[in-house]
């Protein structure tokens, strides 16, 4: 008599669930993306404006910004929280809200979201139009020593590899850790992976992570955020002429 398998309805729901995350998740990106693309667009814009004293058409953009950094955090947020509930999603015979399961999710993302004036991409925007006609100078509300740190403002987490310790401008392929966002060069860090077989932790000194090859890649924005980083480090400040007068008195 032949034997037949019972059917696994777990499994069949985990990975509907997983087709359905990833088409969202792709969906999302997308329009990510866009904000990016848009947000760049807008800083270049305002700088040009403001390099022809038009501070008030300045001002409408900088509300635009805010408004789009806004959508962005949304976005953000969504994306990472469907992420989440993926590997957090346990089947079980109980039906699960899946609408109130996304709803925290966000929500406790967005509670740790940083927020103008603290978002990075605000404070690249507002550093860009300062740059203008004070470039070198301290922002107001900021001393001379915090201009080193802020003018190096950058949204990728490591600015080398750590396998290579090729700057991250200049690595062929680079991909990132979804989960722990460190940046690497693809081929030496998929050889790491697969020599280090069961365990593969992140190689950046101090991350706990464990890597997992699928979840390494080139997500849609690091190319533009590589991009961004590039044309921060081409920008040469131009250096401050400070003229010395030694007060000489005439003898009588």
């Amino acid at each position: 008599m032949a034997s037949t398998s019972a059917p696994r309805p777990h499994s069949s729901a985990a990975g509907r669930i997983a087709t359905a995350v990833s088409s969202l998740s792709s969906d999302n990106q997308s329009l990510i993306v866009d904000i990016r693309k848009a947000q760049a667009m807008i800083k270049g814009i305002a700088v040009d404006l403001e390099k022809d004293q038009q501070s008030d058409k300045v001002k409408e953009l900088e509300a635009t910004v805010l408004e789009l950094l806004e959508a962005y955090n949304d976005c953000t947020c969504f994306s990472e929280a469907i992420q989440s509930i993926r590997s957090l999603y346990q089947p079980s015979d109980q039906p699960t809200n899946f609408k109130k399961l996304l709803e925290d999710e966000v929500a406790k993302l967005k509670e740790a979201s940083p927020l103008p004036p603290n978002n990075p991409l605000y404070r690249q925007f507002k550093e860009a139009i300062w740059n203008v006609h004070h470039a070198g100078q301290p922002m107001p509300g900021e001393e001379q020593e915090d201009i080193v740190m802020t003018s190096t403002q950058s949204n990728l987490l490591n600015i080398t590899c750590p396998l290579t310790g090729k700057p991250v401008i200049e690595l062929q392929s680079p991909v990132r850790c979804m989960d722990c966002k460190h940046i690497y060069e693809k081929d030496p860090i998929m050889h790491y992976i697969r020599m280090k077989k069961a365990h593969p932790q992140c190689p950046v000194a101090g991350c706990p992570k464990i890597l997992h090859m699928e979840r390494v890649v080139c997500d849609p924005l690091l190319s533009i955020e590589i991009e961004e980083m590039r044309s921060t480090e081409n920008v040469t400040v131009q250096p401050t002429v400070v003229e010395d007068f030694t007060e000489v008195d005439d003898d009588e």
